[in-house]
């Protein structure tokens, strides 16, 4: 058997930080321990002296975009580049072509991460319309979740009927994952801005379009529902301050039935940024203000807002680089997620633990992903080793996204991640990838 063993380690795990060394066997965490002696003659030992070890981040809301839209990006590609970020699972949006609606096209999928994954993977199945029966005749065991969008975006995937959508809630134990933005508040403002301004509307008014009102009318209807129905309501991408009262932090997660999740640009940029980054940081729902993202982030430490994602959803530079309407909204961030959530426990903002936390244990927790998230014996060997003190710089020639570009191209980030394992085997060291094929179909406590 293939034997690991990580010595002299800092572990990150369950809100605590302590010494110690991991013995790896096989694919699983076999002991946990202040020393373990290396007795075996084959066991490859890794000295992770000054370093963290983190479990492996969980990134609930990714657009890899196969199959049909790979002149963006792929699952190889992708995958890869999540492994280089501390991302060990992820799982997978519907907004594909076609779209991820009937369980056929949802096998399929399943049939290409199989073969060129590098990471773990899981996606969610599509609701619409016009496709509940499929959405009933779901394995809940096999799939991570349901997600629909109440605003438009890629793939235009939207649900505006309420009678379906009361349906759908009332149809599923599954979590239902939703993007929440109104669709006739955005339409109305959308058109007074291109009477203004003609199609070439100032990027600036993006969060002015896309509104905080759009957001809130959205969300809150969409809590009220699954209040109604029991449904398990889980609201992506939390883009203001507003939002975070229509959620609580009385009861631990597991019992939670409304959750909440807030992604790395909402908590790292604000509407100045547009001025420089423009196009860029145009996402749905959008970067809005200073005061947004403070909100944003102290509902995040006091846990009302609940896990850490990416909404890693990558464009080409051609298509980012267009006219404000025809600029597609979304972004690449999976290699920089946990570098820039790490740089924010540089600046004092927040605690590797609590980073852990909301990246690793939560979305587990939260999706019931069996056996990983955690340095647990007996829990696969998803880890992270990280270096808190190796700066390094954002550039062209290290972004490894299929689209060649990233938002932090530039940026500076004082932590280096320089080892990832998945399920038991070192895949990727210090700006290398390792020729092992470990990754595997998430499974779920269900």
């Amino acid at each position: 058997m293939k034997r690991t063993l990580i010595k002299n380690a800092k572990i990150v795990n369950e809100g605590t930080i302590f010494n110690g060394d991991i013995l790896i066997e096989g694919e699983r965490i076999k002991q946990i321990q202040d020393s373990i002696s290396a007795k075996w003659a084959d066991v490859q030992i890794i000295d992770a002296e000054g370093k963290y070890v983190l479990p492996g981040a969980i990134d609930d809301q990714v657009h890899f975009r196969e199959p049909g839209l790979t002149h963006k990006a792929n699952i190889e590609t992708e995958s890869k580049a999540a492994l280089a970020g501390g991302i060990t699972s992820f799982i997978e949006m519907p907004n594909t072509n076609p779209q991820t609606t009937t369980i056929e096209k949802l096998e399929e999928k399943f049939a290409i991460a199989a073969k060129t994954s590098s990471a773990n993977y899981s996606f969610m199945f599509g609701g619409t319309n016009d496709n509940l029966e499929e959405i009933k005749k779901l394995d809940e065991s096999s799939v991570a979740g349901l997600k629909l969008f109440l605003g438009s975006s890629t793939g235009n995937m939207l649900v505006d009927d309420p009678e379906i959508l009361e349906k759908i809630f009332k149809s599923t134990n599954l979590v239902i994952s939703v993007h929440c933005e109104d669709e006739a508040t955005i339409k109305e403002n959308l058109k007074a801005h291109i009477e203004a301004y003609g199609e070439d509307i100032p990027i600036e008014k993006h969060p002015t379009i896309r509104s905080e009102r759009a957001c809130f009318l959205s969300s809150s209807t969409a809590i009220k529902l699954a209040k109604e129905t029991g449904a398990r309501l889980h609201v992506f991408h939390l883009s203001t301050a507003i939002e975070t009262a229509l959620f609580t932090n009385k009861i631990p997660l597991k019992d939670k039935k409304i959750t909440a999740e807030v992604c790395i640009h909402h908590l790292w940029f604000t509407d100045k940024d547009y001025k420089e980054k423009g196009t860029f940081i145009k996402w749905n729902p959008a970067v809005k203000t200073a005061e947004d993202r403070e909100g944003l982030w102290k509902a995040l430490l006091d846990d009302r807002i609940d896990v850490i994602a990416t909404d890693h959803a990558p464009h080409t530079l051609e298509e980012k680089q267009n006219n404000y309407t025809k600029a597609p909204s979304g972004g690449p961030l999976v290699q920089h997620a946990l570098p820039a959530m790490l740089e924010m426990y540089h600046k004092g903002k927040i605690s590797i633990e609590k980073v852990v936390e909301k990246m690793c244990h939560n979305p587990a927790i939260l999706f019931q992903v069996k056996d990983r998230g955690y340095i647990r014996e007996g829990y696969f060997a998803d880890l992270v080793l990280v270096d808190l003190n190796s700066p390094w710089t954002v550039k062209s020639e290290n972004i490894l996204y299929k689209c060649g570009w990233s938002p932090f191209e530039g940026s500076t980030f004082k932590s280096r991640i320089t080892h990832t394992l998945l399920n038991g085997s070192l895949v990727y060291h210090n700006f290398k990838f390792l020729p092992v094929k470990s990754a595997k179909r998430l499974t779920f406590n269900r």
